[in-house]
């Protein structure tokens, strides 16, 4: 939830910088899922307009804007200009196009777009490093040093 409100209240308008995957899919999931409840709601109340519920057409309007930016700096953090969201607009080609990039892994360091946000996170409080020893001080023999000049 802390990535939806994140791209909701923080960076409601925000298309400038970069998206981590999780950012962009956690705010897709969750944005579905509150689009399916408000579905039901509407079917239950009976607020249909046509064949869309009106709670649902005032949060799809309310999350239109912040769709669009999570989108744009999403394909930001693969490396392209936020333009290429409308190849969406091309018929079943388009759209898998755009999910293909969405789904691609953080273009690595700075871009022109700013700072990978994945960054380089430091180790958890009381978890393993690389060639360091398992939680409780035990060694772990199968995960030793990543050197590669170390003979096997």
């Amino acid at each position: 939830m802390n990535w939806y409100l994140k791209v909701v209240r923080d960076n409601y308008a925000n298309f400038s910088g970069r998206a981590r995957r999780q950012e962009y899919w956690m705010f897709f999931l969750i944005n579905v899922l509150i689009t399916i409840g408000l579905s039901v709601v509407d079917g239950i109340l009976g607020f249909g307009v046509g064949t869309f519920g009106l709670l649902s057409m005032l949060y799809g309007l309310a999350v239109l804007i912040p769709g669009l930016a999570v989108g744009v700096r999403r394909l930001h953090d693969t490396g392209r200009s936020g333009w290429w969201i409308l190849i969406a607009l091309i018929p079943l080609l388009g759209a898998i196009v755009l999910i293909i990039f969405l789904v691609m892994d953080s273009e690595p360091g700075s871009n022109q777009y700013g700072p990978n946000p994945k960054g380089a996170a430091p180790p958890a409080a009381g978890g393993t490093t690389m060639g360091g020893s398992a939680p409780g001080g035990m060694s772990n023999p199968g995960m030793g040093s990543m050197n590669p000049n170390r003979p096997m």
